[in-house]
Order: structure tokens, then C-alpha cells, then sequence
């Protein structure tokens, strides 16, 4: 079993209530436009990272993120990446990639619209957690977490956090 810890979107911004929300994961998934590589330096201090690079991420977030990962957590194959689409308005080129390396969930970030939707002919659950930086339009920063145990995805949690520390 383990617990993941996901965000996006967070634009060099760093908000204490990461460590507090992810205390207890086992992994946490940045899904892109990180903004400063030392993100992700705080985060890999709460547990072990995988992170992709976003379309505002520079050089060094680059350097050290792609744009895609493709792996397997317990049963359970996994795409990660910044600009997916989602079912029914795939990215170009996305629903292929999915097909073909029989992902089971796939993450990402971008629209900094949090939306978790299944899509059937895939057989992939979708997942963005939405924006947890304050850089945007969003009125509300989220974090998700959920639990991979064998092949099930399961206990899906929001967590909301105000536009700023108050």
C-alpha cells in the first residue's frame, strides 16, 4: 500500500501546510510549472518526489524534471505529466500514449482546475489536483491525496487550502 501526495501548479510558491498534509505519504507527485527547483528540494524532505517539468519552468527545474513520466506504483500503471487533456479533450497524441503503455491513472496539472474523471474506454482514472501556488485565477489552492494498494486506487482526499496564510 502506498499513500501519494499530489499538487501542481505551484509556481515557486511554498506553503508550510505541504508538510503537514503529506506527512505520512509515501511519495509525493508534482505535476509541473513547479517555478524554483528548491520546491521540490522541500518536498523531497518530507519523502521521495517525482515531478515534470511545466510550461513556465525554466532551465534548472528542466534539468532535473521531464515532461512525462511513465511508471508503476503496486499494480498500478502511472502518467505524469504537466498538459494531458482529459477524457474526452485528450492532448494530441495523449489517448495513444495511454492506450499504449496501458496506464491505469494518469495526473496532471495546468488548467488549475482540480478534476478527478474516469474515462471508460480507457480504463483510466484522471486526475488533476488543480493549482496549490497562488499564481493564477483559481479562488481555491488544493492538494490531493490518495492510496494505491495493489491494483486499486482508492480513498481519494481533497484538501483545500485559503488563497494565502492567514
Amino acid at each position: 500500500m502506498k499513500k501519494i501526495g499530489i499538487l501542481s501548479d505551484t509556481h515557486g510558491y511554498w506553503d508550510d501546510r505541504y508538510v503537514v498534509h503529506f506527512s505520512g505519504c509515501d511519495e509525493i507527485w508534482h505535476a509541473g510549472d513547479i517555478g524554483h527547483y528548491d520546491i521540490i528540494m522541500r518536498l523531497e524532505a518530507i519523502c521521495p518526489v517525482r515531478a515534470v517539468a511545466g510550461n513556465v519552468d525554466g532551465t534548472e527545474v528542466r534539468r532535473h524534471c521531464p515532461e512525462l513520466l511513465i511508471f508503476e506504483v503496486e499494480g498500478v500503471r502511472v502518467l505524469l505529466t504537466h498538459i494531458g487533456g482529459y477524457p474526452g479533450r485528450w492532448s494530441p497524441g495523449m489517448k495513444k500514449l495511454l492506450r499504449e503503455n496501458c496506464v491505469r491513472l494518469m495526473v496532471d496539472g495546468h488548467s488549475h482546475i482540480l478534476k478527478v474523471m474516469y474515462d471508460h474506454e480507457l480504463g483510466v482514472l484522471h486526475v488533476n489536483p488543480g493549482a496549490a501556488g497562488q499564481q493564477g485565477w483559481h479562488k481555491e489552492r488544493t492538494l490531493l491525496r490518495l492510496v494505491i494498494e495493489g491494483n486499486d486506487i482508492k480513498d481519494l482526499e481533497v484538501i483545500e487550502l485559503s488563497k494565502s496564510l492567514e
